[in-house]
C-alpha cells in the first residue's frame, strides 16, 4: 500500500559503503558501523505524548511517562516492534481518569502493521489480540529510516545528495518520489537531526522531526542516549536511552487473521427514530439527522475513507437530500479526519467557536504526499459556530447543540441532542461498555461531567447514542456507570 525501502535497496546500502560519493556520508556511516549492522535494539525511559489529542487546539500532545520503552528494528526486512509501558501524567488543574498502566505492542513488517493488546476492560486472564493499523505504516516506516543507523541507510540505498551548512553537512533524498527525508551530520560525523513528512488526514503533509544528541559507546555500538520525537510541531517521545543491542535476532511474523484482513469500511444504518439513523460498523461512529429538505451529519470521524462510505450510506438511507451540515463534536483527530471529506461534499462544518481557527490554520497546508478531495476541488470550507448552544431547525425538527461545560477530555466540546425523539448523541464523555463487562472501579469523571452536563441543561433523555461503544444505552445506564442512584 505505502512505499517502502525494500531488501534490494537495503542491502546496496549495506554493501555500498566503499563507493560513498559524499566524505561526510562516508565517515558517518563508518563511524556509526552501518555496513555491519543489520538490526538494532534499544531501550529506555522517559516520555510519550498522545498525537492529536490535545485538549485543546493551542495546547501540546498529552504526556504520558514511560517506565519502560523497547524498540527492536530490523533494517534488512524490514520491520520494527515497538513495546511502551506508559502511564498518563497528572496535569494540575485538568480532571483526567486516575492513571493507569498501559502496554502497548506495536508492530510493522514490510507493508503491514497491526498492534497486539488485550481488548479494552478485559480482565488480565483475557488473551491478547491482534488489530491490523494499516494507517500506521507511514509513521512505523519513518520510525525504521529515521534512527541514526537507518537513516544513513537509506541516504545510501536512495541516491542521496549532501551539502555543508554552517551545522555540519545536510543530507537528503527522496523514496519513491513521494516521501522525503533531511538529516545532518554534525562535525564528530554523527547523525543529530533527521526530517520527513508523511500524510495526515488533518494535518495534510507532517513533520516528523528527529533530534539525537549525547552519542555513547553501548557495548560496541554508537547511538545517541537521548532522543526527542516531534510529530506536528509538538513532541511525541523524549527518550533517555539506557541499553542498544547490535543485530539482536528480530524476525517475526504477520499475523494470520491480519495477513487475511480485507481493508474494507462497512457502515450499517441502526434507525433510532423516524428520520434518525445510528451509523456504525468500526470503532467511530456517526448519526444521520433528516431535516425537511437535508440531512445533518453528526461526526466525521477518523479519515476520508471512513466519511465517504458514512456520506453513501446517507445518500442511500436517505437519498435525495443534500448533506448540509456536519456537526463535529470536537477537535481530537479520531474525530475530525473526516471533516474535509464533508467540507469537499458541501457541508458547513458545525463546531465550536475555538476550534474553527485551528481548521482553518491547518487545512491551508500543503497536502502533496495523498491529496485528498478537498485538495483536488481546492473548495472554501464554511464554518457555523457556537459557544454554548447552537440551534439547527427547519421548524419540524429541532437540533440541539450545547457546549460540554469544564470537561477534563476537551475545551471545546460539544454534545448533539434531539428533544423530540429525547435522544443525546456524544463522544468520548461516555463510553458504554459491552453488556457483560464489569463494572468499572472508579467513575470515569468524564461521564460524571456528562451527567452534570445533562443535569445543568435539563434535558430529558431516554437514548443515548455514542460515538464509541458497542450499544445504544439509556440515562440509567450512565447513572449506572458513575453510581449515581
Amino acid at each position: 500500500m505505502y512505499p517502502i525501502i525494500g531488501l534490494t535497496a537495503v542491502s546496496l546500502a549495506v554493501s555500498g559503503c566503499a563507493s560513498l560519493n559524499s566524505p561526510a556520508l562516508e565517515l558517518s556511516a563508518n563511524k556509526l558501523d552501518v555496513a555491519n549492522i543489520r538490526s538494532i535494539e534499544y531501550s529506555g525511559s522517559g516520555h510519550w505524548y498522545q498525537f492529536g489529542q490535545a485538549p485543546n487546539p493551542t495546547s501540546p500532545w498529552p504526556q504520558f511517562d514511560v517506565s519502560r520503552f523497547q524498540a527492536d528494528i530490523n533494517y534488512v526486512i524490514p520491520s520494527e516492534r515497538v513495546q511502551i509501558t506508559r502511564s498518563q501524567t497528572i496535569e494540575p488543574g485538568r480532571v483526567r481518569p486516575a492513571p493507569v498502566e498501559q502496554k502497548a505492542d506495536q508492530y510493522l513488517k514490510g507493508s503491514t502493521a497491526w498492534n497486539l493488546a488485550r481488548p479494552a476492560n478485559a480482565p488480565q486472564s483475557a488473551a491478547l489480540t491482534t488489530t491490523p493499523q494499516p494507517a500506521a505504516v507511514e509513521e512505523r516506516t519513518a520510525e525504521i529510516w529515521s534512527t541514526p543507523q537507518g537513516f544513513l541507510k537509506a541516504a545510501l540505498a536512495n541516491n542521496a545528495t549532501s551539502k555543508s551548512t554552517n551545522k555540519g553537512t545536510e543530507v537528503s533524498f527522496t523514496v519513491g518520489d513521494k516521501y522525503r527525508y533531511v538529516g545532518n551530520l554534525n562535525a564528530n560525523n554523527e547523525v543529530e537531526l533527521v526530517q520527513t513528512w508523511i500524510d495526515n488526514p488533518v494535518l495534510g503533509d507532517t513533520l516528523i522531526e528527529t533530534k539525537y544528541s549525547d552519542y555513547k559507546d553501548f557495548d560496541g555500538v554508537r547511538f545517541p542516549s537521548h532522543i526527542v520525537r516531534s510529530q506536528g510541531g509538538y513532541p511525541v517521545l523524549d527518550l533517555n536511552v539506557s541499553s542498544v543491542k547490535l543485530n539482536p535476532s528480530s524476525d517475526f511474523s504477520v499475523p494470520e487473521d491480519v495477513a487475511n484482513a480485507k481493508a474494507s469500511v462497512k457502515v450499517k444504518a441502526d434507525k433510532l427514530a423516524d428520520g434518525v439513523y445510528y451509523l456504525t460498523g468500526g470503532t467511530h461512529h456517526s448519526v444521520a439527522i433528516e431535516q425537511d429538505d437535508h440531512v445533518v451529519v453528526v461526526e466525521a470521524p477518523q479519515n476520508e475513507e471512513r466519511s465517504l462510505a458514512v456520506i453513501a450510506k446517507v445518500k442511500e438511507t436517505i437519498p435525495d437530500k443534500p448533506i448540509k451540515y456536519l456537526v463535529n463534536t470536537h477537535a481530537h483527530f479520531d474525530h475530525a479526519g473526516g471533516l474535509r471529506t464533508f467540507v469537499d461534499e458541501g457541508s458547513t462544518i458545525v463546531t465550536h467557536k475555538s476550534n474553527q481557527p485551528y481548521f482553518e490554520k491547518v487545512w491551508a497546508e500543503p497536502r502533496t504526499i495523498n491529496p485528498d478531495r478537498l485538495a483536488k476541488s481546492k473548495k472554501t470550507a464554511t464554518f457555523e459556530t457556537f459557544s454554548n448552544k447552537l440551534v439547527l431547525s427547519d421548524g419540524r425538527r429541532a437540533i440541539e447543540i450545547y457546549s460540554i461545560a469544564g470537561s477534563g477530555h476537551n475545551d471545546a466540546f460539544a454534545l448533539v441532542y434531539l428533544p423530540a425523539e429525547k435522544i443525546l448523541i456524544e463522544a468520548d464523555a461516555y463510553t458504554p461498555p459491552a453488556a457483560n463487562a464489569p463494572a468499572p472501579t472508579k467513575p470515569n469523571p468524564y461521564s460524571v461531567n456528562l451527567y452534570e452536563n445533562v443535569q445543568k441543561l435539563n434535558l430529558d433523555v431516554r437514548q443515548i447514542a455514542a460515538l464509541h461503544g458497542p450499544r445504544v444505552t439509556t440515562l440509567s445506564d450512565l447513572r449506572s456507570a458513575i453510581a449515581v442512584n
